[in-house]
């Protein structure tokens, strides 16, 4: 006898009253309709709302709010006048304390959901002042009506809010968006069009620098020529405060990705100088560096605390970027080796090396899966194991490579749980245990954030 299938029990454009009880990973609320689950952006927990059913899935829907019939006690008005259009943000709704809550159980959960492990999940190390903490901004450039716009994308689109200022970011990045694009507007100078792979300047970046209060200001460009190029040179010095250099970065391909491979500096330094503690990094533009250098401190404080290091360990920092997590370590360790797949952070990292006097140091170039089991042939070893991967998480060949070399310990610095969660999994099952988590809020008032896992190697009971 068939299985009779179920049907939902909403249907695009339905109108439907819900409890919120909950938030996804994506800090959109979560509701229950006949035990049938209804994400709702922009609601919290325990609000009541109607909302329009908008998408339709086999075991979910989504929803937009279009009353609060109640609101939560855990709402709160948003800071930025921009909220609700802009994607940029996810939780400027939503009080503080409740943001770094969520984010303490989404590690939490998806630990145990995932990975099928529960350990102690620690509350999330937050922020005294959760605003202007971005020391980096990045945004798209159009045109409508003739004027020149500069913003982050609206949810669910690619058109531009035009931002007077962006609450999340250093007060000097908004300053210079904003002079950049009357910059762009006087001069005439062309801008790009995603529709038509026409137009000249594509994005602004500024990098503001937390330390010393400079300004690295990226321009990217459709092409190399820029007939204009001195004359915004000069506007740009005359008018920005601080401005300690500025870097066209040539893209000429289409789609999503923002920086090409190509750079002139057409005045000044190509860096900025950031601070983690006591030591200095050059920071150039296609440098990875965490975007909240406040929090930074807090999060390499806690990796250093897992790594327990005693000054006799060799220390492996894979996706090591610039160095920061392997210099930060370097004065607790005997050696501490870099592996990076982009050759210009691995030039970056040798270049902080000698900025900060540290000779325990060395540098690989290539993909982590591919060079960690050449070191190991090498004769390599680690004692501990940092990683610090993108979102889509350690290659299992990694995993796999440093389950064979049996480090003492592994301290894994995450920025998306559920593939943490994923490769946790694969090391509880591999001789590994996990034994505690940090969340630490690196990006308040949005949905992401990242953590701290120690991890010991089990002992044999042979």
């Amino acid at each position: 006898m068939t299985k009779q299938k179920k049907k939902a029990p909403v249907s695009i454009g339905d109108q439907i009253e819900l409890q919120i009880v909950g938030l996804n990973h994506q800090g959109e609320g979560v509701g229950r309709f006949h035990s049938f689950t209804i994400f709702v952006p922009d609601t919290v927990p325990n609000d009541q709302v109607i909302a329009r059913v908008i998408s339709l899935q086999k075991n979910y829907a989504r929803a937009l709010p279009e009353k609060i019939l109640k609101p939560s006690p855990f709402r709160i008005a948003p800071f930025c006048q921009h909220y609700g259009a802009c994607g940029g943000c996810q939780l400027q709704h939503l009080a503080y304390q409740q943001q770094l809550q969520f984010k303490q159980n989404l590690v939490a959960d998806t630990l145990k959901r995932i990975a099928q492990i529960e350990i102690p999940v620690h509350p999330t190390i937050g922020m005294a002042n959760p605003w202007q903490y971005r020391n980096k901004a990045q945004v798209p450039v159009g045109v409508e009506a003739g004027i020149v716009q500069a913003g982050f994308y609206e949810k669910r689109s690619h058109k531009i809010v035009n931002l007077a200022s962006c609450p999340i970011q250093h007060s000097a990045n908004d300053e210079t968006v904003k002079v950049v694009r009357q910059i762009l507007q006087e001069m005439g100078i062309s801008i790009y069009s995603e529709a038509n792979h026409t137009g000249f300047v594509r994005q602004i970046m500024t990098r503001t620098s937390f330390a010393t209060g400079d300004i690295l200001l990226v321009l990217v460009t459709n092409g190399r020529r820029f007939p204009q190029a001195d004359n915004f040179v000069q506007h740009a010095r005359e008018k920005i405060k601080n401005l300690t250099g500025i870097v066209q970065n040539i893209n000429t391909k289409r789609g999503n990705t923002i920086l090409g491979p190509e750079e002139v500096t057409l005045w000044g330094n190509h860096y900025i100088t950031e601070k983690i503690g006591l030591l200095q990094f050059k920071v150039s533009s296609r440098s990875f560096f965490q975007v909240n250098p406040l929090q930074t401190e807090k999060l390499y404080a806690k990796t250093k605390e897992y790594a327990a290091l005693t000054g006799q360990e060799t220390v492996f920092d894979l996706y090591c970027g610039i160095g920061t997590i392997a210099l930060y370590l370097a004065a607790q360790a005997a050696k501490v080796i870099g592996v990076e797949i982009v050759e210009a952070a691995v030039k970056d990292a040798r270049e902080n090396a000698k900025l900060n006097h540290i000779n325990n140091a060395e540098f690989h170039t290539g993909a982590a899966e591919a060079v960690v089991p050449k070191l190991l042939q090498q004769g390599y070893r680690a004692d501990v194991v940092v990683v610090d991967p993108p979102r889509k998480g350690c290659d299992k060949t990694l995993l796999k490579t440093i389950t064979i070399m049996q480090p003492k310990r592994i301290v894994y610095v995450s920025c998306n749980p559920a593939t943490l969660a994923r490769d946790l999994k694969y090391l509880n099952e591999n001789g590994y245990k996990a034994l505690e988590a940090q969340p630490v809020d690196m990006f308040p008032q949005t949905s992401h954030v990242e953590c701290v896992i120690e991890i010991q190697k089990v002992q044999s009971s042979k």
